[in-house]
């Protein structure tokens, strides 16, 4: 075998590895592409669902701040009228989230002290779960929308890679009818260098194998 023929024995071993090793990386970049994309439509609709609970809980804590004002304002009228027995029914009927702010607001003297704050909704001692529960499911549904986001980014990227990918397989693939030897290794060589640039990237991608 004389020097020609092996130089031309190397270039075709390159180019099968080329085509070989670009072909499974498609196959990779297309497979994680696709699993991205599912990450991105499980998280929207984890983000959506979040949001509607957000609401609904929200809702409820605007229906329960409603009741508690309704009975405070009773209790204030009744007090205020000299109506203890009144005011005494009701104080028993305040809910019990509504009665530590209640409480905490009646040792401010309220009766008779000016600076005193006007209303016990005025305090931090007045919390509903339901508002907490809102606040909670909001900020799951930002983190969801934003998770969705970067699965969405990621997906991209491997569309990118692929493409990439696809670009050595083409290079490689017509090297081996070139109209000259140095074209085809020319060809090759930019497979090659397209090969390896998207490999050295795809390293750096993150991957997912679904939950």
């Amino acid at each position: 075998m004389d020097a020609r023929d092996a130089r031309d024995r190397r270039v075709e071993m390159l180019r099968t590895l080329v085509l070989g090793l670009a072909a499974v990386a498609t196959a990779w970049g297309a497979f994680q592409g696709q699993r991205w994309r599912g990450e991105q439509a499980v998280e929207t609709r984890r983000s959506i669902a979040a949001l509607i609970e957000s609401s609904e809980a929200a809702t409820r804590a605007g229906q329960l701040t409603m009741i508690d004002v309704g009975t405070f304002t009773q209790w204030v009228d009744a007090t205020a009228t000299g109506e203890t027995e009144l005011a005494d029914f009701y104080q028993q009927r305040f809910r019990a989230e509504f009665q530590p702010a209640f409480e905490a607001w009646l040792a401010t003297q309220p009766l008779t002290d000016p600076d005193a704050p006007p209303t016990p909704f005025a305090l931090p001692e007045y919390r509903l779960a339901e508002t907490e529960k809102s606040e909670r499911l909001n900020r799951e549904a930002v983190e969801r929308s934003a998770a969705a986001g970067r699965a969405n980014r990621h997906a991209d990227e491997y569309l990118l890679a692929t493409v990439l990918f696809a670009t050595a397989l083409f290079f490689a693939g017509i090297s081996a009818k070139p109209e000259s030897r140095l074209q085809g290794e020319i060809l090759l060589g930019l497979g090659g260098l397209a090969f390896l640039g998207a490999a050295l990237w795809l390293a750096t991608l993150p991957t997912s194998f679904g939950r």
